[in-house]
């Protein structure tokens, strides 16, 4: 009788799941503390630029939720979409693009909207979106499902914007996915990823 082979689990994407589990420790921070941990390294908002965690929190607000429920909207996209991208662009390029989206709007919604906390990964899940449609792509052809993503979900992300009151950030989803959609023109190149 043949052996039969065992299950086992597999690290099959280290930066998507190490980025799900400090959201998930930042949360419990955030929960322990009553909000306060969240507020002092985990959301950004206009604060003075001599404090350090003025530039922490420019980063670090992609970790920070207010509540469970959008810890888990945020990670099982994450979860979903990241894997295939890891795989697809590597590990190293993948942290890039999240780094360079969480800088881009934790500075903008620092600089545009004052008034407002942003907190979550939204704006990471928005890139990775859009950055998906890329992964068949051949050089030279724009592929259809990016034009048809970007239509839909950006249009939606607008739209939702202007007629629709609710305190999700749009701006974020925006300019999220459009870091994505130029990654995904970028990374076309194979000779422009890191290894």
């Amino acid at each position: 009788m043949k052996n039969a082979r065992r299950w086992s689990i597999s690290f099959n994407s280290p930066v998507v799941l190490g980025f799900a589990g400090i959201c998930l420790v930042a949360w419990v921070m955030g929960w322990i503390s009553g909000g306060r941990s969240t507020s002092l390294f985990f959301s950004v908002y206009r604060s003075s630029l001599s404090s350090p965690l003025t530039y922490v929190r420019m980063i670090g607000y992609v970790f920070g939720h207010a509540s469970l429920d959008h810890l888990v909207g945020n990670m099982t996209l994450l979860l979903i979409i990241g894997p295939m991208l890891e795989e697809k662009y590597g590990s190293i390029n993948l942290l890039i693009v999240m780094l360079i989206t969480a800088a881009v709007t934790g500075i903008a919604s620092f600089l545009l909207f004052p008034h407002v906390q942003l907190l979550g990964a939204s704006g990471v899940v928005s890139a990775f979106i859009l950055l998906s449609s890329f992964t068949s792509i051949r050089e030279h052809y724009i592929p259809l499902t990016f034009l048809l993503v970007a239509v839909l979900y950006l249009g939606g992300q607008v739209y939702d914007g202007i007629f629709v009151q609710s305190n999700i950030s749009n701006f974020t989803h925006i300019l999220g996915g459009v870091v994505g959609a130029w990654f995904g023109f970028f990374l076309t190149n194979p000779s422009r990823r890191f290894r």
